[in-house]
């Protein structure tokens, strides 16, 4: 009590004015108003180099040849008014007669005024103990002296005010941008900065941009799917695996050892038809398209952030000295000595201190990655040991016939439940680890917020990558790759056999486990950033509704509304970031990927507007120059992209192998064809071995049908056959198929890192418009201030030279003789 009394004295002395009302639902809960009268908006705007408006924007605007076609698109003008466009300056109260004030009431937008308030409320001090000062509301509100503390949004979002002096902005947002029928239209950018501050604008703004470039994508990825669907039919070696003369021949080897039999090529018929859709020429020109896409996507975004740092004044934003969170002022005990001050202040920790804090930090964070790769290593072990299972249970025999068999291999049942399975894992890991890194990070202490969400994202960022990708460069990698051969396997743990892919490989499996986790993960984060909130409003208002019948003020609204937290859109751009990363790390094996990063991207947008606009508390405006340490990550993903995306085709697709063998293998010396053909690639590829070089503990037991006396190794290693003088060593095909990939590898990254370096270069950051603004800004600043401080002193030097001239007329003047 005495604490809360010290603070709102404070604030009164602080030019605030404050207003006390007792809650209609709860006699116990007491709200207080907090109101900036203008000459407190214009000291402290003063204080925080507010950029405010000189006059408005003269330069000629341009415009574009689309300009009609995405006028269909925008918000209706008579609904929403564009914001008039002005020059600005940091506010100065001495030239106040220079900034275009029209109306004291809205020369301060919203979020201004927010802000400012918010400024004063975290300053004020309400104690002293030990020397030390104990100010700001974020510590009352960790104390519990206030139990919250956030802007009122100006109406209700269902219907409009009937105060005629209020603009129910928050009506406007839902009804034009919060609403589900605006999912095609263009979001009000600058009505949305206004009421909730370039923070949250400029979210929204990377997130429609990032949305309307994955259109381009998404037509390019649906033209490369398309493709591959209408040429399945012309896949020569597809056909040859379904054909009973030649794939319905040839008996594979059996895949794990003992329980399990030997089986016909022709069981993987259908994968194979799947496999050639996916597995074409369109994925290499998607892929290298992608690579190329990324690139104008990050360059162009530079452009567009550039526009709104001018347009919204965070150009020259000079960010003031954050304030130090409160846990970590809290524990300020230790007295250092500030070097560039020379005066002693109180620190947390000693250096000492900081050292062990730092250790202990990095060593969780890496037992946390490790446990991701254990979990990761459990489901392989679940794939391995699974497979025994489904091999002895689904039938698989030479001579079956069911029809469950045509869909329904054991590798295609290992690798669905393992889809699966792994993506619970994921989003339960996901869950613990939010709460664990948070931990993490406080133990850590940061001393400042930018800090805090740093050091957050990078834990965050770290571990979300491992986690989500980790299967993915699995599957895409390295299974499949170790297997040894039917006499010689090679062991996982010394016990499970590797696991080998399908005949075609493993594109089919990762673009199985892709689909399941972005499509599972869009699910989950819809259902808990949306539902949950929705849910507890819904009890609290119903809760609220039986104890009482009467008019409920806004404010007391707004308190029933879900709190934004801490951490404010993190989670979002993380969410985004990790999508960007599926879409552009592994979209060669996937090219649908960008239709439903599209589909999802387009919900999310409404689904958030929809969110901030109806179920959460008004957040405090912040302002934002760019979308921070997230641009830098998105950087690095495109470079790492180009990388996965050659290794994909080359090593996980089967496009190089058919390469190899149509312009080399398939004719002489090599081949016996003619000419060029993939005629025999089936044949020539699938190594032979005796199944008399079994060795005991892998031979299979389950009877053997006919009188073959070999079968065929299911992965193409490439190996001599029985009887050859270097039997079961790999042959020529194999050392020319691997010098092919690496060329390959070496050939598109170099072209799309050239490519990119290109277009890196040819597309400047800043645009020609928005320099030739911030020039024209700059000037007009310099001229209407500059020039009125030499109105002052010509004005100065004219009263003091009139006083001179009538000093001379006075009584010293000297009298004529």
């Amino acid at each position: 009590q005495r604490k809360r009394q010290v603070y709102e004295s404070n604030l009164i002395n602080n030019g605030l004015q404050l207003e006390a009302t007792r809650s209609v639902l709860d006699e116990k809960l007491v709200f207080v108003k907090v109101h900036a009268p203008w000459e407190v908006l214009c000291t402290y705007a003063e204080v925080m180099h507010i950029k405010l408006p000189l006059q408005p924007d003269d330069l000629k605007t341009q415009s574009s040849a689309f300009s009609w076609f995405s006028s269909l698109f925008r918000v209706d003008e008579n609904i929403i008014k564009p914001e008039q466009e002005f020059f600005t300056a940091p506010f100065e109260r001495e030239h106040l007669s220079n900034f275009y004030i029209q109306d004291k009431d809205t020369f301060f937008n919203p979020a201004t005024r927010s802000r400012i308030v918010h400024f004063i409320l975290s300053r004020v001090k309400y104690a002293t103990k030990n020397n030390v000062k104990k100010f700001g509301i974020n510590k009352l509100l960790d104390s519990g002296i206030y139990k919250a503390a956030f802007p009122l949004h100006d109406s209700s979002f269902s219907h409009l005010s009937t105060d005629p002096d209020c603009p129910s902005e928050r009506y406007l947002l839902y009804k034009e941008w919060a609403h589900p029928k605006n999912i095609f239209k263009l979001q009000p950018l600058d009505f949305i900065r206004k009421y909730y501050g370039e923070k949250i604008g400029i979210y929204f703004a990377w997130l429609g941009f990032y949305t309307n470039m994955l259109i381009v994508a998404a037509v390019v990825g649906v033209g490369c799917f398309l493709y591959g669907c209408l040429t399945k039919d012309n896949c020569t070696w597809s056909q040859e695996v379904c054909d009973p003369n030649i794939g319905g021949k040839i008996i594979m080897c059996p895949q794990c050892d003992k329980v399990c039999t030997y089986w016909n090529l022709t069981i993987t018929c259908e994968s194979s038809k799947k496999l050639c859709i996916f597995d074409s020429f369109g994925t290499l020109v998607f892929a290298v398209f992608m690579g190329i896409w990324v690139t104008l996507f990050l360059e162009f975004w530079k452009r567009r952030q550039a526009e709104l740092e001018y347009e919204w004044d965070t150009v020259e934003y000079l960010e003031q000295e954050e304030q130090i969170r409160p846990e970590y002022e809290a524990q300020c005990m230790h007295v250092v000595m500030n070097e560039i001050t020379q005066e002693e202040e109180h620190v947390p920790y000693t250096a000492c201190g900081k050292c062990i804090r730092m250790t202990f930090c990095t060593s969780a964070v890496f037992f946390w990655i490790v446990l991701i790769i254990a979990s990761v290593i459990g489901v392989i072990v679940y794939r391995l040991s699974v497979f025994l299972v489904f091999s002895a249970t689904l039938p698989q025999h030479v001579n079956g016939t069911q029809a469950i068999r045509k869909y329904l291999t054991p590798q295609t049942a290992t690798s669905v439940t393992a889809s699966i399975i792994s993506f619970l894992v994921i989003m339960i890991l996901n869950v613990v680890y939010e709460k664990v890194a948070i931990m993490i990070t406080d133990f850590e202490l940061p001393r400042t917020q930018t800090d805090y969400e740093n050091s957050l994202t990078t834990k965050m960022f770290l571990f979300q990558f491992v986690n989500y990708y980790s299967s993915c460069f699995y599957i895409a990698f390295f299974k499949g790759k170790f297997v040894g051969y039917p006499g010689k396997p090679v062991y996982w743990l010394g016990k499970y056999r590797n696991e080998e892919c399908d005949p075609g490989g493993c594109l089919l499996e990762l673009t199985t486990q892709l689909a399941i986790i972005v499509g599972g993960k869009a699910i989950w984060n819809n259902i808990q950033e949306v539902l949950l909130p929705w849910v507890k409003n819904l009890i609290r208002r119903y809760s609220a509704a039986a104890r009482s019948e009467k008019i409920v003020p806004r404010w007391e609204h707004d308190y029933h509304l879900q709190p934004i937290g801490k951490l404010g859109l993190f989670y979002e751009y993380l969410e985004m970031v990790i999508q960007f990363g599926f879409v552009t790390l592994f979209v060669a094996s996937f090219p649908l990927a960008p239709l439903l990063a599209l589909i999802n991207n387009m919900l999310e947008i409404r689904l958030d507007a929809w969110k901030m606009t109806t179920q959460f508390r008004r957040m405090v405006p912040q302002k934002a120059q760019d979308i921070g340490a997230w641009q830098p990550i998105m950087q690095g993903i495109a470079i790492l992209a180009v990388v996965t995306n050659a290794m994909i085709i080359a090593f996980t697709s089967d496009m190089i192998p058919r390469l190899v063998y149509y312009w080399s293998f398939s004719v002489p010396p090599y081949g016996n064809h003619i000419t060029y053909t993939m005629k025999g690639y089936i044949n020539n590829t699938l190594s032979v071995f005796n199944v008399s070089d079994f060795k005991n503990e892998s031979k299979p037991f389950p009877p053997w049908l006919g009188n073959q006396t070999t079968c065929r190794q299911v992965y193409r290693d490439f190996r001599y056959p029985p009887g050859h003088q270097h039997q079961y060593e790999h042959n020529i095909y194999y050392w020319h198929v691997l010098a092919a990939k690496l060329a390959f590898i070496i050939v598109m990254e170099h072209v799309i890192y050239f490519v990119k370096f290109i277009i890196s270069y040819a597309i400047p950051d800043v645009s020609q418009k928005t320099k030739s603004k911030v020039k024209r800004e700059k000037y007009l600043t310099q001229k209407l201030l500059h020039e009125n401080d030499i109105k002052v002193v010509k004005k100065t030097m004219g009263k003091i030279a009139d006083k001179i001239f009538k000093g001379v007329d006075g009584p010293f003047r000297p009298k004529n003789e």
